[in-house]
């Protein structure tokens, strides 16, 4: 009796074993399969984050002026919960290589404990878009606070091995919030510049400052934009900062600014959406 119990529990085992590298193993395939495919894709997506307050559909109007001609492209939108949840709404078109993805968050408030949870919700949502719709490459764009998320998660959770992102445009990001003096830097700044070794230094960062009146644009001053200077200089490969003013260069307005629209075609947007003649080379 005792035998055939031990004989029952060994065969037990044996199957369990076989069973579980089994499974191991078409775990691996369907990872392989995956990292192959991401590998090998040449989908490029310019992904954008809005500021705080701002939804999903943040940058319909953008969207809709760098659709307009032949280069029209799809446009997926992305909010994540507070429980890290995410909602999907948009339909990505057969072969197209560059659509244009917004990530938004159901706690959309500002301020630098925020900043932080956004960032951690942005990993999750860009993890599965790479996920499902199988990516490497990808350009970034934020307005706002949105600029400072993308900061925060380029210090902290980029993965160069995973991702590669080509170019960062921050538009109206107040990298020292209301401070107008450099000597008076928030923690958010600090942390910014203690850890800007982390910033990946093939990448190309372009800041847009608007500017309504002479110091800022409305909302955000301009020292605090000026401010992402002690971030991204002598750290990335290229950092560039353009003033647009005269129309829409209030802060809201500034992602519908035509000079911006012109900017993102010619130094984000790639090829055949963009020129590449105003592009730096890496």
């Amino acid at each position: 009796m005792r035998n055939g119990l031990k004989w029952v529990v060994a065969t037990g085992m044996f199957i369990l074993l076989v069973a579980m590298i089994i499974l191991g193993l078409r775990w691996s395939e369907v990872k392989t399969s995956t990292n192959r495919a991401i590998f090998n894709s040449k989908m490029t997506p310019t992904i954008l984050i809005p500021g705080s307050s701002a939804s999903q559909n943040r940058f319909d109007g953008l969207v809709k002026e760098l659709n307009k001609g032949v280069n029209k492209h799809s446009l997926l939108k992305v909010t994540v919960k507070e429980t890290g949840a995410m909602t999907v709404s948009g339909k990505l078109r057969a072969r197209d290589q560059a659509p244009y993805m917004v990530v938004a968050f159901e706690n959309n408030h500002d301020g630098y404990a925020n900043i932080k949870k956004q960032a951690a919700w942005f990993n999750k949502a860009i993890l599965m878009l790479q996920k499902r719709y199988h990516f490497r490459r990808f350009q970034a764009i934020g307005h706002s606070n949105g600029g400072l998320i993308w900061t925060r998660y380029l210090e902290q959770y980029y993965q160069a091995e995973e991702l590669q992102v080509n170019v960062l445009m921050t538009i109206g990001s107040p990298y020292n919030f209301a401070e107008k003096s450099i000597n008076n830097k928030t923690q958010m700044l600090a942390d910014f510049i203690k850890h800007r070794k982390a910033l990946p230094t093939d990448l190309t960062v372009y800041s847009i400052l608007g500017t309504e009146t002479y110091d800022d644009d409305g909302i955000v001053p301009e020292e605090s934009v000026e401010a992402g200077k002690y971030i991204f200089q002598k750290q990335v490969a290229h950092y560039t900062q353009i003033t647009v003013t005269g129309d829409d260069a209030q802060h809201s307005d500034l992602p519908q600014n035509d000079q911006i629209v012109q900017l993102i075609q010619q130094n984000v947007l790639p090829k055949p959406m963009g020129s590449e003649l105003n592009r730096p080379k890496s």
